[in-house]
């Protein structure tokens, strides 16, 4: 299977793994090693930016205040279900770090240092972002039989589904960005 690193991975109506139901994967590193990604349409339900900038103490600036409510009230994901503890920021490449950035698509990054976070609270940082803690991950091989068996469908990750969209509304729009109707997708996986 060729390289998959900036696509999305979308989970078919299958998925036995219920972390995994209906969710968007960009997968941001993929190799013959093994494959990693962060689950971007699953917004934790008690953990707000603010509250993780202040848990981390970088104090938010009136520079990234003069963001509005919705940087301060903006989700933070569930990346997935590896080291729920540690943060992951995919964002636009407007900002990038040497020691934490890393390009996995056209027009996105991904950065692991809290130095990017420092940024935004200061109202510095990228001009599109998604915060996440944890990661799903798969050991080599793991993520090509899953694909086979039919647990997911392979899309472009197109910044705009990835930033512009709801996360209720992503898993959908990545469906239709395919031309695929999810009301045709069969709930059981097969072979043809």
């Amino acid at each position: 299977m060729d390289h998959l690193s900036g696509k999305f991975l979308i989970a078919m109506p299958s998925m036995p793994d219920p972390r995994f139901a209906h969710s968007v994967v960009l997968l941001c590193a993929h190799s013959e090693d093994g494959a990693m990604g962060i689950i971007v349409n699953k917004p934790l339900p008690d953990l707000r930016l603010k509250t993780l900038l202040d848990n981390l103490e970088l104090p938010v600036t009136e520079d990234a205040a003069g963001l509005g409510a919705a940087f301060e009230d903006g989700p933070v994901h569930f990346g997935g279900p590896v080291e729920t503890g540690r943060g992951f920021v995919v964002h636009s490449p407007d900002f990038f770090s040497d020691e934490g950035s890393l390009e996995i698509g056209q027009g996105v990054v991904l950065s692991t240092s809290v130095e990017i976070l420092a940024e935004m609270a200061r109202g510095a940082g990228p001009a599109q972002a998604l915060i996440a803690l944890g990661y799903a991950g798969w050991a080599p091989e793991q993520l090509e039989a899953e694909i086979q068996a039919g647990g997911w469908l392979i899309a472009d990750a197109a910044p705009h589904l990835l930033f512009g969209t709801e996360d209720s509304a992503k898993w959908l729009a990545v469906l239709k960005s395919l031309g695929v109707d999810p009301r045709h997708l069969s709930g059981a996986a097969g072979h043809a």
